[in-house]
């Protein structure tokens, strides 16, 4: 018997009934597919899904940073989109911005309590890519080989 989580079979990529695919179906069926949970949800997945606000939060998640140490720890983003990004997340709920009266002023971000809890979901997306690598390379190049 499989664990209620079970993985996909490796042979068929069928997964048992009662795993978190099963259990994705029934939540998609409690969805108010026309309305406004649908538009939330949507609106809300593409906000986290792009790449620099899981680096971000991925990076505050080691507690708080001043902007330029997020910056420098990110690497390849611009003052612009960082600043756009970090003011985004700080209006979903999901960055505090603390402002320390100096000359000049000093301004660090840490993740909120809700902030805290979008890591959950984002380190399992992050651990299952790690864990199925592999497997997803070797998909594309099947793929790849039919269709070259």
């Amino acid at each position: 018997m499989k664990p209620p989580h079970a993985a996909p079979d490796q042979r068929t990529g069928s997964v048992q009934a009662g795993t978190k695919h099963a259990q994705a179906s029934e939540f998609s069926g409690k969805v108010d597919q026309g309305g406004s949970d649908c538009m939330a949800v949507s609106s809300m997945l593409q906000r986290i899904g792009d790449k620099w606000t899981v680096l971000i939060v991925s990076y505050l998640g080691n507690g708080p940073m001043r902007f330029n140490a997020l910056r420098r720890e990110i690497g390849n983003i611009s003052q612009k989109m960082l600043t756009t990004t970090l003011r985004n997340l700080e209006r979903d709920g999901f960055v505090l911005r603390t402002v320390t009266p100096s000359r000049p002023p000093a301004v660090e971000y840490e993740l909120t309590q809700l902030g805290r809890c979008l890591l959950v979901p984002v380190s399992g997306l992050a651990r299952w890519t790690l864990e199925n690598i592999d497997r997803i390379e070797a998909a594309r190049a099947e793929y790849d080989a039919k269709e070259g």
